[in-house]
């Protein structure tokens, strides 16, 4: 009688513990190894600092597709809040509402720049690029150049370290899709219906979304719980050192705990999240040295949050804000207890979170962390978004390799790793969003993750996991056995 099949999941944020999840409610073993000593969720884990929970970023939970939303509901018991979404850029010390609203924008800018921007639009419109190569030509194209200048420019170099010109416009492409300065003009004159479809629906003009009363890190720790109630196991604190291809077809992974001591885990079946770059040198038998060269040369975007805590109820109450400002390091301000009040353990307090966009090797990645807490309070009271008497505490946070980069050639370095990989690594499953390097949102990484075990329950390969497309839509047809489920349904990036 043959043993039952086993699967090792690398990583234990949405891809590998949806993969997990779906694999042992199939009755398959899985293994899910997490290199964080205490928090699943990867970069959709909530931390906690004196009682108060905040999210390394935002993470809304919106997607086009109710497969996803009820796999959400199935895996937490507990439920989701519905909250009203508010953001607003700061530009030039006003903050605009986004998506954009014609009114107050008008009285912000005035009048004369408004013109300017219409006018700008209506150029870009009359007269578009045709292959535009970059971010800053694909936005042009969608904006105008007034509007890239003053809405765009700032924010994205900050989160990227590079110019505009420089960045794919693929990632433009993917984050912003759908959208147009006319269609946001159009919503807000008549805002999206919440009858319509989700199919329909423009991601980043949605008006509300539902969230975990604890922050996104409630479902993940939820979905690591059934996971091991399904006979599964989740070991936290194991980085994987080595992937080695058996005689026979089996994997054997090897995985390093925190006393330094090596695992050894044998399965059938290696699905990974952990970034293409560090997993490809760690595979055997050995890629060829084009490919390594190919996967060191991917790069990736750090950044830190800097939590700050406040002794009122803070003078904004968006989930988050957009800083357009130069003068400033800081990109993004959340507003946990906006997200959610149960983030916020006590009354007539607040809790922000200021992130900052760097490299590993940069000087403010090495700031100690008392530094960061001080530059990060300088920089929200110069913004006018709190009073120095109000700031009483705060934290770091560093997340490493939070976005892969979209740069020129990228593409090609990632086919060439794929290509090896298939010749060489059957068995080997790519997912999620440093597991493919793709921009991938949660959900679009969830179902990343359902597509590869789907295969792997059948026994056969139905789905291309790749073709899950950057609006996470899956677009190509197979032909499958009357037992087996039908295409994954359209599914749109979640925040």
């Amino acid at each position: 009688m043959n043993d039952p099949l086993s699967v090792v999941c690398i990583g234990a944020g949405p891809a590998g513990l949806t993969a997990g999840y779906v694999l042992g409610r199939g009755g398959i073993r899985v293994t899910v190894l997490e290199q964080d000593p205490h928090y699943v969720g990867g970069i959709s884990r909530t931390e906690t600092y004196k009682g108060f929970a905040f999210d390394i970023g935002g993470h809304r939970f919106f997607s086009k597709s109710d497969e996803i939303e009820a796999l959400w509901d199935e895996i937490l018991d507990e439920g989701f809040l519905e909250r009203p979404r508010k953001s607003r850029i700061y530009y030039k010390r006003a903050l605009f509402d986004y998506p954009l609203r014609a009114a107050d924008a008008l009285s912000k800018l005035g009048v004369v720049e408004a013109v300017r921007c219409v006018a700008s639009y209506l150029r870009a419109r009359l007269r578009p690029n045709p292959s535009p190569r970059n971010f800053e030509e694909w936005v042009t194209n969608q904006f105008g150049r007034r509007l890239f200048e003053i809405f765009f420019r700032t924010y994205t170099e900050k989160v990227w370290g590079m110019a505009c010109r420089d960045i794919s416009a693929d990632w433009a492409a993917q984050r912003i899709k759908g959208l147009s300065l006319g269609k946001a003009i159009w919503h807000a004159l008549r805002p999206q219906s919440s009858r319509r479809p989700r199919g329909q629906v423009i991601k980043t003009l949605i008006g509300r979304f539902r969230y975990p009363r604890r922050g996104p890190g409630m479902l993940w720790e939820a979905a690591a719980r059934k996971v091991e109630a399904m006979g599964g196991q989740v070991l936290m604190g194991r980085r994987v050192c080595a992937l080695e291809r058996l005689d026979g077809g089996r994997w054997r992974v090897t995985a390093c705990d925190q006393q330094g001591r090596n695992h050894d885990f044998v399965c059938d079946h290696v699905i990974s999240s952990m970034p293409m770059r560090d997993l490809a040198p760690i595979v055997t038998p050995p890629l060829p040295p084009s490919v390594l060269a190919a996967a060191g040369e991917l790069r990736y975007r750090d950044f830190l949050v800097v939590a700050l805590i406040l002794k009122n109820e803070g003078l904004f109450d968006d989930n988050w804000i957009y800083i357009h400002d130069p003068d400033v390091q800081v990109g993004r301000i959340q507003n946990f207890k906006s997200w959610s009040p149960d983030m916020v353990p006590l009354p007539g307090h607040a809790c922000y979170g200021l992130e900052y966009f760097c490299f590993e090797h940069d000087s403010l990645w090495h700031m100690p962390d008392a530094d960061l807490v001080a530059l990060a309070t300088d920089e929200l009271v110069r913004l006018g978004l709190a009073r120095p008497e109000d700031i009483l505490d705060g934290a770091v946070v560093r997340q490493p390799k939070a976005y892969p980069i979209y740069d020129d050639g990228y593409q090609a370095r990632v086919s060439a790793i794929r290509t090896a990989l298939d010749a060489a690594c059957p068995g080997l499953h790519l997912v999620g969003r440093n597991g493919m390097h793709r921009y991938n949102n949660q959900d679009h990484a969830m179902m990343t993750a359902i597509l590869v075990a789907r295969n792997i329950l059948a026994g056969q390969v139905l789905y291309d996991a790749w073709k899950v497309n950057q609006d996470a839509e899956y677009h190509e047809e197979t032909r499958q056995p009357p037992d087996q489920p039908a295409a994954a349904p359209e599914l749109a990036l979640a925040g």
